[in-house]
């Protein structure tokens, strides 16, 4: 792990999480200082010449949203974090906030003083008790030094929806309504929480403001891949030996995610496949491991960088049962409020179960594949653009194992 570049886990290991002074002892709220002697409109200009982009799904510049938000006339503003980590087997976030929770409180405030805004929120997903309790008592510590001084955070638990993790979905749900996804635009850097002009980031794209602030944004705009520059956070689950979490450069291949930060296969058993950015992520063959994992490498080799989540499977899985099982996730999580996801998740799933149990034709793999087409245009939020994602590309490049159950 000696090639890692820590940027965001820069203090993991060595601060305690749940003493300010010791984040202050780092060099912390430095930045968020540092921003105060300049003016709102310049630390937007440095985020955006960082080149820093949304670390999520979207791959948005995150200066450039923090600009819409500052140049609309509003009597408020908010800003609110995403750590709504629904995917499965993705964990960065809450390795951020259990170590190191004030790295994500400076980057929130200097959006803040950045873009006007007096009232935050952390979003944070049901599953995570433990760090609704640490980020609480980090508030605390923070607004008790005047650290913050008028920026007043709050920390909200989700109720353990995926589509939450949608940011138009976490709005409602912030709200006090049903978490679905709302038709845009408007956007909600222009309207958003209460229809006021909102930013919404994740923990990681706000546990980068700091750094960029205190070094500057060319240092940051020449780490990794100079469109999506900076580091990404990885998990590794799977038939993988190192089952762990790293952050590297965004020029990093995925074979040396894989064979060298993962230690390559386990059991020494070959590769088969491997899906990134969660359970929505497109499966890569072993010829595609040479691509970068930045968000435009990634998606002009037909994937997605996503939450960063690093899925291995060797030559034992049977593809067709693993998309099978990812499809009723979809299915069980699709909030139903447009007809493409709400039916075309419960569709792809019946085929699939039909095709695993020996009885799908031919027929059924077109049907799929015209479904996935339809559901990837006209699906109103990203869960159901990207549900068919993992069954699309595991026909294209494991397609023998799917005209092997047909009857």
């Amino acid at each position: 792990m000696a090639q890692e570049l820590r940027i965001v886990l820069r203090n993991v290991g060595k601060i305690n999480p749940e003493q300010v002074d010791d984040y202050l002892k780092a060099g912390g709220y430095k930045s968020l200082e540092k921003a105060r002697s300049m003016q709102p409109i310049k630390v937007i200009e440095e985020v955006k010449k960082s080149g820093l982009r949304g670390r999520g799904g979207a791959g948005f510049s995150t200066g450039q949203k923090w600009l819409f938000t500052y140049t609309v006339n509003s009597d408020e503003k908010y800003v609110v974090c995403n750590c709504d980590e629904g995917e499965p087997g993705t964990y960065k976030d809450r390795i951020i906030l259990e170590n190191d929770p004030h790295t994500l409180l400076e980057g929130m405030a200097i959006c803040a003083y950045a873009v006007g805004a007096k009232k935050g929120y952390v979003y944070v997903r049901g599953e995570y008790p433990s760090l609704v309790d640490l980020l609480n008592k980090a508030a605390s510590q923070a607004k008790a030094k005047g650290l913050l001084e008028d920026f007043d955070l709050e920390i909200r638990m989700g109720a353990g929806a995926y589509v939450c993790g949608e940011e138009t979905a976490l709005i409602e749900s912030l709200e006090g309504h049903r978490g679905e996804p709302r038709v845009r635009p408007p956007y909600p850097p222009v309207s958003g929480l209460w229809q006021k002009p909102t930013i919404v980031n994740n923990v990681e794209t706000f546990a980068n403001i700091a750094p960029i602030i205190e070094k500057g944004a060319s240092w940051f705009a020449g780490v990794g891949a100079q469109s999506f520059p900076g580091t990404k956070v990885l998990t590794l689950t799977g038939d993988i030996k190192n089952k762990t979490f790293i952050e590297v450069p965004t020029d990093t291949k995925v074979r040396e995610v894989i064979y060298d930060f993962g230690g390559g296969m386990e059991d020494s058993k070959p590769f088969k496949a491997v899906q990134i950015g969660g359970t929505s992520g497109a499966f890569m063959p072993e010829s595609q491991l040479d691509t970068s994992i930045d968000f435009d490498s990634m998606r002009k080799a037909g994937a997605a960088l996503g939450s960063g989540a690093v899925f291995v499977l060797n030559t034992d899985r049977d593809m067709v049962d693993v998309v099978n099982r990812i499809a009723g996730f979809f299915e069980h999580e699709s909030c139903g409020k447009c007809a493409p996801c709400r039916e075309g998740t419960m569709r792809m799933q019946e085929i699939l179960d039909k095709i695993n149990s020996g009885n799908g034709t031919k027929k059924d793999l077109q049907t799929l594949e015209k479904l996935g087409r339809v559901m990837s245009l006209s699906c109103l939020c990203g869960l159901g653009q990207a549900a068919p994602a993992p069954t699309i590309t595991a026909m294209k490049y494991f397609g023998a194992e799917f005209a092997a159950k047909l009857r």
